[in-house]
């Protein structure tokens, strides 16, 4: 096995630092990390460095933080390093002049089964869709986002109190050790790979944003239920109750509907329950959080605030 490899790596939050960690355990030569630039938070608009140059700088492993990937200074200074392979975890999307240049290309991994849930949010939506299974997989890049043709994927099961959270640790690690693998495949000239099946692209994984995380009371409450897990515990599914806004992490459901009360409609014995009617069944809320208050068990949360 040939570790003189020079390789790239590229990634910016929490879940690419244990890939970038399993290979400068298993000392492959990272040569440079690629990440976002620091970004200003807190109230003092303090610059705080990502996650992955956090790694980075304890291994002592050169950074680069580039605005743009096409200006012509960051693409000469990347050619600089002479890099034989890149790989790519929770970036963004790359030009061609960057993930073509190495001799044995670039490389991603993606928290789902190709080609199913290409996009942004695979983990939530595989969750919010109530799937069974999911995974993690490798791929080269190519032109057309999460279309390359796959080197090797893992599956995981997705249990019925799975949250993102959860999930996310779980193929969080798992992709890690998918990483060490490809590379040591790859480093052997010990590859073949497989193109995407498009009969298999059922679901599309695109970017959270605040309205898809609104709960609409018409759905049957399993669809609901399945919401609230695939985004608990962020960004957080919410509802709007008597004009306040309110993120739900915890629900539970209950397989009858409440008699004479309409989809967002809601009872409450104000000690413990706390419970909707949805589109089809009942949804007994678990865990929630008034807006400008801490996150709750329902019991606590009644027992300090009375809603009508």
């Amino acid at each position: 096995m040939d570790k003189s490899l020079r390789i790239i790596f590229m990634g910016t939050p929490e879940f690419a630092v244990p890939s970038l960690e399993i290979l400068v355990k298993n000392e492959w030569n990272i040569v440079a990390v690629i990440t976002a630039p620091d970004r200003p938070q807190g109230r003092g608009q303090k610059l705080v460095h990502s996650p992955v140059k956090v790694a980075a700088l304890k291994s002592d492993i050169p950074v680069l933080q580039p605005t743009n990937l096409k200006a012509p200074d960051f693409i000469a200074e990347l050619r600089s390093y002479k890099a034989d392979l890149q790989i790519v975890v929770a970036f963004r999307m790359l030009p061609e002049a960057v993930w073509n240049m190495p001799s044995k290309g670039t490389f991603n991994l993606h928290a789902s089964l190709l080609p199913n849930y290409r996009g942004a949010a695979p983990i939530n939506w595989a969750i919010i869709h109530g799937e069974k299974e999911t995974g993690v997989t490798t791929f080269f890049l190519k032109h057309e986002i999460d279309t390359g043709s796959i080197i090797f994927q893992e599956r995981e099961s997705i249990a019925t109190d799975d949250n993102i959270g959860s999930l996310y640790e779980r193929l969080m690690k798992k992709g890690a050790k998918l990483v060490l693998k490809t590379v040591e495949a790859i480093s052997e000239n010990n590859v073949t790979t497989q193109v995407q099946d498009e009969s298999l692209a059922v679901h599309h994984a695109p970017k959270i944003y605040k309205e898809t995380c609104e709960i609409d009371w018409k759905k049957p409450a399993y669809s609901i239920h399945n919401l609230i897990r695939g985004l608990s515990p962020y960004p957080a599914a919410w509802t709007l109750l008597d004009g306040k806004t309110y993120k739900i992490y915890k629900s539970e459901i209950l397989n009858k509907d409440l008699n004479g009360l309409q989809p967002g409609e809601y009872m409450t014995d104000g000690k413990k329950d706390l419970i909707f009617q949805t589109g089809n069944g009942a949804l007994k809320i678990l865990e929630l959080q008034m807006e400008g208050k801490k996150r709750l068990e329902i019991s606590d949360f009644l027992r300090g605030y009375k809603l009508p």
